[in-house]
């Protein structure tokens, strides 16, 4: 398959990354199916996007280059011509991510822990949440740190068998950060979460399963991402009402009850009205398989 390299922008932000892809890969051919961006593969299959965190030297230690070609795939995947209806995030090698590298491997590092948070991970993390089509994460080895912020934060987790969790950051005196604090007691439960931060100990795949935090768990080798691209495929041919849940879903987390009912009326709405609903609803009528188009 062709590749192309290309160098994101040196701007620590999101908002510098798209905008920088934009403009750089922009000219993009469509015959392109796999880009190399700043330690990041993102590779198209047919409407599934694969990005994959490509540093596997440091089992995909998340530094500043990497955080750029995040934010460059990010912006290339949601591309109107791409016609993108589902992504899966995995990691290069024998490890989905190690965590933080704050000194950086591209030539530039983050100045400080504050630094790596507020215009590094937090910006990706949230357009990740934000995303408007369904996330699935094959977790490939060890997700530790804020590569486990990254790996819990989709739709849909799924794991190798020789996967592992760490929320590492006691054994270094730091407090657990990539939105853990946040979806972790909400996927597992409060005494779980607590748990697994203050003793640092590394969750097996198996037990991540039998705990809540992974849908599914894979054989080692091509199984995983065999796995993975089966159910990427399957909600790539899903309604446009897949990205609407999503919202929902995490609105949950700040919405009151009644607060949700309303929301809950406003999107189904929104839902009614587009062209998949549409389509359902004859094919139902008529008791043929629909033809869902995402819009």
């Amino acid at each position: 398959m062709p590749r192309t390299h290309r160098k994101t922008p040196g701007s620590a932000s999101i908002q510098g990354s798209l905008e920088g892809a934009e403009a750089n890969l922009g000219r993009q051919t469509e015959e392109e199916s796999v880009m190399e961006l700043n330690r990041v593969l993102l590779e198209f299959r047919g409407q599934v996007a694969v990005v994959s965190l490509n540093h596997p030297e440091t089992l995909n230690a998340m530094g500043s280059d990497m955080v750029d070609g995040l934010g460059a795939a990010l912006a290339e995947l949601q591309r109107p011509e791409r016609e993108v209806r589902c992504v899966v995030l995995t990691g290069v090698g024998r490890g989905f991510c190690s965590g933080a590298n704050l000194a950086g491997t591209g030539g530039r590092a983050f100045d400080s822990i504050e630094q790596a948070l507020r215009t590094g991970y937090h910006p990706i993390l949230l357009a990740l949440r934000n995303l408007s089509i369904p996330l699935v994460t094959a977790v490939n080895g060890v997700a530790a740190g804020v590569g486990m912020g990254f790996a819990i934060a989709a739709d849909l987790v799924f794991a190798s068998k020789s996967a592992t969790f760490v929320q590492a950051f006691a054994r270094i005196g730091l407090v657990p950060d990539g939105g853990t604090t946040f979806v972790l007691p909400r996927r597992i439960g409060w005494a779980r979460a607590m748990e697994m931060s203050m003793l640092a100990e590394p969750l097996p795949a198996e037990k991540a399963l039998e705990w809540g935090l992974v849908n599914r768990v894979f054989e080692d080798g091509d199984e995983l991402m065999k796995g993975a691209m089966q159910t990427a495929s399957k909600l790539a041919r899903g309604p446009k009402s897949l990205g609407m849940m999503r919202r929902l879903f995490w609105s949950t987390w700040h919405n009151a009850y009644d607060q949700q009912l309303e929301l809950e009326a406003k999107v189904q709405v929104q839902a009614g009205q587009t062209f998949d609903f549409g389509e359902g609803s004859d094919a139902f009528r008529n008791k043929r398989p629909p033809e869902l188009k995402g819009r």
